[in-house]
Order: structure tokens, then sequence, then C-alpha cells
């Protein structure tokens, strides 16, 4: 979906027009990927619009940066604020936002040490990443054939720019071949994430989702927030390492993210999930999430950070 251009882009301690956002080609992270992003989104309420656990976001920021000795020139708490102030510049009630630290222009080569870290906030009105469709009814999706980045290469626990072209090259596969989203496999076919989400399915009443050390998976937020609620709705949670054929006859299956939100899967690889239906976990769980980004679960409220 294009890109609804606001009013402003945070950039390096100020805010610049959104059409002079610009760096220079020879950037150092746009040849060799050194960067790290967080995906975050704010949501309207009834105190004005609230970003979704900001703070959670930013540590995550923070520690993508420091895997990859990047020392943001920003605190925490410095980050915190620019967000905020991004989502005020907008005048939107709810947005996607993008922070991003990435190498600048001055050296090249490989050695990502001499280069300068630049940090940049932008803020637009995106909605559900797989469409308000797929949240309603589920999406077709298929197991890819590239393995998910391997933990011993690169550092999966990272947010990192670069690694996102295993997901892209998935993400491909499974458009191309007429599905909305690829799962992905570990190196030795365990159940690892979508090309953007955590995935969980539900056997035998559980409610289960691959454990992030063992399947590569990011340590979502998201994730985080549904096992909270599911566990507070009185259904058992786990982590385990699971693998495609789970999917396959799981009583029903969803997948969760800050872009995509919770969206249920309705197929993989042409297999029909449950009844091909949203099951009532996921609908349970969708409707406490939905109210609580919008303010209107008293036990979450700790969850907002609001812009006002």
């Amino acid at each position: 979906m294009p890109i609804t251009p606001t009013s402003k882009i945070w950039m390096d301690g100020q805010l610049v027009d959104w059409a002079d956002a610009k760096i220079h080609i020879l950037t150092h992270s746009l040849h060799y990927g050194t960067g790290v992003f967080e995906g975050i989104r704010a949501y309207p309420t009834a105190n004005g619009p609230a970003v979704f656990r900001l703070a959670d976001h930013v540590a995550r920021f923070d520690r993508s940066a420091r895997t990859l000795m990047m020392k943001l020139p920003y605190s925490e708490a410095e980050i915190y604020e620019a967000t905020r102030a991004t989502v005020r510049e907008t005048g939107l009630d709810a947005c996607y936002i993008r922070p991003i630290a990435y190498l600048g222009y001055g050296d090249m080569g490989i050695n990502p040490l001499t280069s300068e870290v630049h940090v940049a906030i932008a803020a637009w009105s995106w909605p559900a990443y797989l469409g308000a469709d797929a949240i309603a009814h589920g999406a077709r999706m298929k197991v890819s054939s590239w393995a998910r980045n391997d933990p011993r290469s690169v550092p999966a626990s990272a947010k990192a720019t670069g690694m996102y072209i295993n997901s892209s090259l998935a993400k491909t596969e499974a458009v191309l071949a007429g599905y909305e989203e690829a799962v992905m496999c570990t190196t030795d076919g365990y159940l690892s994430e979508c090309t953007g989400e955590n995935v969980f399915l539900v056997r035998r009443g559980r409610l289960l989702t691959p454990r992030a050390s063992a399947s590569v998976a990011l340590e979502g937020i998201t994730c985080d927030s549904v096992m909270t609620i599911a566990r507070d709705l009185g259904y058992e949670v786990a982590e385990e390492s699971l693998r495609r054929t789970d999917l396959y006859v799981a009583e029903e299956a969803f997948i969760t993210g800050t872009a995509a939100e919770i969206v249920p899967i309705a197929s993989v690889d042409d297999r029909v999930i449950g009844d091909g239906t949203p099951g009532p976990m996921t609908r349970a769980i969708q409707g406490v999430f939905f109210k609580a980004v919008r303010g209107e679960v008293d036990q979450y409220k700790n969850w907002l950070d609001y812009v006002n």
C-alpha cells in the first residue's frame, strides 16, 4: 500500500519537512544493510492518540542497536519523546511509526565501526498490513522454501534491516503463488515465524507458539501482549518446539505483529485450519486486544503511552 506523506519526519534531533528527509546515495547502510528499526502503532482513544507499548519498542530498538555494535546517539528517553513528538506533528489519531537507526555517508567498506550512526522517526497512516478482510476472515498462507536466518549466521534477536531480505524472498514467493503470507521454518525444520509476524496455533485447547530461543523468531511485543491476554482469559499458553505439521492439524491458528495486528490463518499449504473460519480463542483474544489498544480495558491501560 502506498505511503501517504505527513508533514514532518524527525531526523537527528529535529523535525524536518517530509520531502527533505533525505540521505546520501553512498550512505553505508544502503550498501551493507547495517541498521535497526522498529514498527510501532498509535491508536485512537478517548484521551487522544496513544502509542501502544512505546517504552517496550524503544527498549528493543536500543537492544537491537547494541547487538549490532551501533551506539545510538540518543537515550531511550530521548527517542521515546521524539516518537511522541513525531506522532503529535502528524495530527493523526492513528498511525504506524517507523524509528530507524542507520550508518551514514562518509566511509565505505564492510567495517561499520567508522561510520556515524543516525536516527530518524517517521509516522503515517497505514491500515492493517494484510487488510481488514484478513483480520475478519483469515489469510491463506504457505510454508516457504526459504529457511529462517540461522542464529549462527546473524543475530536473529535483533530487528536489523539487512536481515529482512530473508523475509522479502519468502513474501515474494508466497504472493506470486497466490497466498497472502509465508510461514517460515528454521534450518532444522521447526516452525519459526512469518515474514514479519509471530505464529500461534491451538492444539487440544492449548495455545502454542514457537520458543523464540529455539525457533529464531523475533521476540514480538504484540506476541507478548497476546500471551498475557490469553492467560488472563484463562487459556493455557505454552512456548514449544513446533513443526509445520502441527499447523496442518491445528484447531485454529493466527499470527501477530504490529503491522498485521492479529490475523487468523484460514489455511496453510491449502490445508484448511479448523473449519476455515476464525476460531473462538482467536476471536476472544482479538476482541480484548482491539479494545486494549484503544484504552477500553483498565488492566491494560499501562500499555498505552499518550501522545498529548
